[in-house]
């Protein structure tokens, strides 16, 4: 009797209780995954395997495989017929789709940030390039990582100003398909001696602190084609080679 009571309490208790487990590993796993494509650590066209993958994260590949999942809904990866998935390739048809949504969509948020971004909002992407500066005044190899944390981190400081929570997911989204390509156009720039990103930066600060929101959109829109307008001519230019 002092049994069936115990197993009795043991299931009321048990309906009150939300599973945990599975699903708050699986919520790990995507995050870690999507932090790295937003980061730029899978390269264009890399395939992935739902086991190497589960073996880097020291999990199982349940979660893996269903964070996968959520990942090729989102168009940041693609499923491939043996079970992989893979980056997908950068192509000009890409480029130009990801830019021509980055723009409209990063640009409204500026904007809108730019009404109503106060002397505090200010001072913090002043100190994000402050912390640049700090970075590339280093003597010693490059920190690709690094510089992808703080531009990150730039964008997203002035975005929370927007005043939209419908934007900012939109953003993220198109950060997460993005990534690859803005490491791969990184790596370009410092090989190409390209004009630090800091300048452009810069540039968005000072219309941001002048509460110019179409000075604003137009440095911002300057700043993110840059890589995408680079890539597009190396593609080009590639191109153009296989065919001579």
């Amino acid at each position: 009797m002092q049994k069936a009571a115990s197993e009795r309490n043991h299931e009321a208790i048990a309906a009150q209780l939300a599973p945990v487990g599975r699903e708050t590993v699986q919520d790990r796993v995507y995050s870690e995954l999507r932090r790295a494509l937003i980061g730029g650590l899978f390269e264009p066209s890399q395939v992935l395997t739902i086991r190497g993958l589960a073996d880097a994260l020291v999990t199982s590949t349940m979660p893996v495989r269903e964070a996968l999942g959520r990942l090729i809904t989102e168009k940041a990866l693609e499923a491939l017929p043996n079970r992989s998935v893979r980056v997908p390739p950068i192509t000009l048809e890409r480029l130009d789709d990801l830019l021509r949504a980055r723009i409209l969509i990063e640009g409204e948020a500026i904007a809108l940030a730019a009404e109503r971004m106060g002397p505090r909002q200010i001072a913090a992407v002043e100190a994000l390039l402050r912390e640049w500066d700090e970075m590339r005044a280093l003597k010693h190899k490059k920190d690709v990582d690094r510089e992808v944390t703080l531009n990150q981190s730039f964008h997203f400081e002035i975005y929370r100003s927007c005043g939209s929570a419908v934007l900012i997911p939109m953003i993220e989204s198109l950060w997460l398909q993005s990534g690859p390509c803005i490491r791969l156009a990184i790596y370009a720039f410092s090989e190409a001696g390209e004009v630090d990103t800091a300048y452009y930066h810069r540039s968005i600060v000072t219309a941001l602190s002048a509460r110019d929101a179409q000075a604003a959109r137009e440095s911002l829109i300057t700043d993110i084609s840059r890589p995408f307008t680079f890539l597009r001519n190396k593609l080009q230019s590639t191109a153009t080679k296989d065919q001579t």
